[in-house]
């Protein structure tokens, strides 16, 4: 019989400031969150380093562009053909300033050199402009497009995307074939529950986001925790969203932290994955309070590594660990 792989957790980070935020939050009402994230990808990055901590950044491409004109090169041929135009970047390119000096929103180049050059972060993908796979009117050749594009600007900078997240969660079989054609080794699906299955934006309903509102604090789903099946790409699920800190919230905070560590002890004693994640303007605001509470997490990680030998692995690392051998030169 082989031996049982050890206990992991998994973090990623979905990385898209305003270009994941755009067709619902105006940017006056979310600039405090965006122009935080420049304090928060080096804080998280320094704690990570202190915890051990293995990454995906999932990096929307747009944020690879160092100036407008590669921006506006980027472009594939093929784009989305959005019915909700509101959800199309490529129609609303007026706000986007020249580079990352005068639009610190839509450009993040310095903040990328920042990720690739710390220790065991692996840049992923988010797509290349945030792209809804299951909005009408989409195809999996527009999503080919895209996602071809991200990796031709993430191969200027010699990395090789190996690690999706898909935007909004929306993603089916023909989305996964084309992940596997061009070589992506692991994808973040949802937990397995009706509340997070992944909808196009008009089937969304008010009930599912109160009911995860309160998964967060109180045990209704589960606790997510997984192993990982021998497939192409290697599915490694969310196991829960790391909800920001909220002042309004904060009598709950301990519900909270608690429902977390549980689920860290239950993959813990059952051999099993965590897989934690959020963006990084969610730090953006309340960074101070945001940074303790993950540090709490990563506290209570660090003692199950000395009891149960619990790993920490980016995602491309857990998928090569299932079996899949991770091509040279590959970003982790």
């Amino acid at each position: 019989m082989a031996a049982r792989n050890p206990p992991a957790l998994v973090i990623s980070l979905d990385f898209e400031l305003y270009w994941g935020m755009r067709d619902h939050v105006e940017l006056a009402d979310y600039k405090e969150n965006l122009l935080g994230v420049r304090q928060a990808v080096p804080a998280l990055l320094e704690l990570f380093g202190r915890y051990g901590i293995h990454a995906t950044w999932a990096t929307v491409g747009f944020l690879f562009c160092r100036n407008k004109q590669e921006l506006l090169s980027s472009f594939p041929q093929l784009k989305p053909r959005y019915i909700n135009s509101r959800l199309s970047p490529y129609d609303s390119l007026a706000q986007v300033g020249a580079d990352e000096s005068s639009d610190l929103f839509h450009y993040a180049p310095s903040l990328i050199a920042m990720i690739a050059t710390a220790p065991f972060q692996e840049i992923g993908t988010h797509t290349l402009s945030h792209y809804y796979c299951l909005e009408p009117e989409q195809d999996a050749a527009a999503f080919r497009a895209d996602l071809e594009m991200a990796q031709k600007l993430a191969a200027k900078w010699k990395i090789e995307l190996r690690s999706i997240v898909f935007p909004r969660n929306q993603y089916g079989d023909p989305h996964l074939a084309v992940c596997r054609e061009l070589g992506i080794l692991a994808y973040r699906g949802n937990e397995c529950s009706w509340i997070y299955e992944g909808r196009s934006w008009g089937q969304e309903r008010v009930i599912r986001r109160v009911v995860r509102l309160l998964d967060a604090y109180v045990n209704l789903t589960g606790q997510h925790s997984f192993s990982v099946s021998p497939s192409q790409p290697s599915n490694l699920p969310s196991s829960r969203f790391l909800r920001p800190y909220s002042r309004r919230l904060r009598v709950l905070e301990g519900l909270r932290l608690k429902r977390i560590l549980e689920g860290l002890d239950f993959a813990a004693h059952g051999g099993q994955a965590y897989h934690l994640w959020w963006h990084p303007h969610n730090f953006g605001k309340h960074l101070p309070e945001n940074l303790a509470f993950l540090e709490k997490v990563l506290t209570h990680f660090a003692k199950l590594r000395q009891s149960h030998g619990m790993e920490s692995l980016n995602m491309c690392e857990l998928a090569v660990r299932a079996g899949f051998e991770a091509p040279a030169g590959a970003s982790a």
